[in-house]
């Protein structure tokens, strides 16, 4: 028995594995699977802290107090994001279901849920679309990749991407709110 684990995740698992199963069987296509290995790594951080960075050259007359407001949302996000991670423990589709499940890149800890990667993506597109909308174009098609890149990595299941958008949505709403 896992330690810390609900039992509605262990349902949850049952339903999720055949299609996460699916998913990842499509990363043994080496073009799929380098794709997506690229936006899990740009999802880490590399393209967040540079939007943070560039706040000041996109809205030069609000830039740096926007500048502040990512990322203190972000470090917050991050802060609730960890709580929630340890506390649930619900292990990633590749450790549950080794052999079925490939690793389609390194884990960064045992736990999948939810997805941060997937909550900052969506966070951040939120934020973006009342500061620079005009971004979105390129926001949105890579805030999506990422998410795919999660499940077809084998990292999470749907379930936990679909928790982190919902979670990234609520931040991005309660910051814009709470800023404006």
């Amino acid at each position: 028995m896992r330690p810390r684990t609900l039992a509605v995740f262990d349902r949850l698992d049952l339903l999720e594995w055949r299609l996460c199963r699916r998913f990842a069987r499509l990363s043994l296509y080496a073009p799929w699977l380098a794709t997506l290995r690229l936006a899990s790594r740009v999802g880490d951080w590399p393209v967040w802290v540079a939007l943070i960075a560039a706040q000041p050259l996109l809205q030069p007359e609000a830039g740096f107090t926007y500048l502040l407001q990512y990322a203190a949302t972000g470090l917050i996000a991050i802060l609730i994001y960890r709580l929630i991670k340890t506390r649930l423990c619900r292990e990633r589709p590749f450790i549950t279901f080794v052999n079925v499940i490939q690793c389609g890149e390194p884990a960064r800890d045992r736990y999948s849920f939810p997805s941060g990667h997937t909550m900052h993506a969506v966070m951040f597109c939120v934020m973006t679309a009342a500061h620079a909308p005009w971004l979105l174009p390129l926001l949105v098609p890579l805030a999506v990749l990422i998410a795919l890149s999660r499940v077809g990595l084998g990292l999470h299941y749907i379930s936990d991407v679909a928790a982190g958008a919902a979670i990234g949505y609520v931040f991005g709403l309660a910051s814009l709110t709470l800023a404006g």
